[in-house]
């Protein structure tokens, strides 16, 4: 009896780390985490996605200075603000990284577009995105495509 308890205790455990681990999935560049770099799904013949992640620099100063993937033509940083009822988008040449600081890219906000897709964005799709720093260096990443989690996040949401 308590080995079947034990076993199902195990079986259980394993379940939900191999869950999270699907899920949850971070990089690492030097002093700066990169954490859970994400797409939403794009429809047929859309070309335009956007992809989100969280930057954490533990170390000197830096910046994110370019993005690109073989999944799209061309990939932007570009940030987003609403002044009064009005969507403000433009794209940036960097994103500081003071020492200390967490930056998170995320719909409403920082985030990288993805233009000229090759294809559309599928849920569970997977695809290599390269970040490069101007101090740290070149980091691929792998970025998911997932449905938004909530309402929310799914209204945050934009198209160019």
């Amino acid at each position: 009896m308590k080995n079947q308890c034990l076993q199902k205790a195990i079986i259980g455990v394993t379940l939900t780390l191999a869950a999270l681990s699907a899920v949850a999935h971070s990089f690492k560049l030097g002093e700066i985490d990169i954490g859970h770099p994400y797409a939403r799904p794009t429809r047929e013949g859309q070309m335009v996605g956007a992809g989100y992640l969280k930057l954490a620099n533990k170390g000197p100063v830096d910046r994110l200075v370019a993005a690109s993937s073989p999944a799209a033509g061309t990939v932007e940083i570009h940030s987003m603000s609403m002044e009064g009822d009005v969507m403000k988008m433009r794209q940036v040449d960097a994103i500081e990284l003071a020492t200390g600081q967490t930056v998170e890219l995320k719909p409403g906000g920082y985030h990288l577009m993805l233009m000229g897709l090759k294809a559309p964005l599928k849920v569970g799709d997977k695809f290599p995105l390269t970040l490069k720093f101007e101090k740290s260096g070149e980091v691929v990443v792998r970025v998911h495509v997932e449905e938004p989690k909530s309402k929310s996040e799914a209204t945050g949401a934009h198209k160019h």
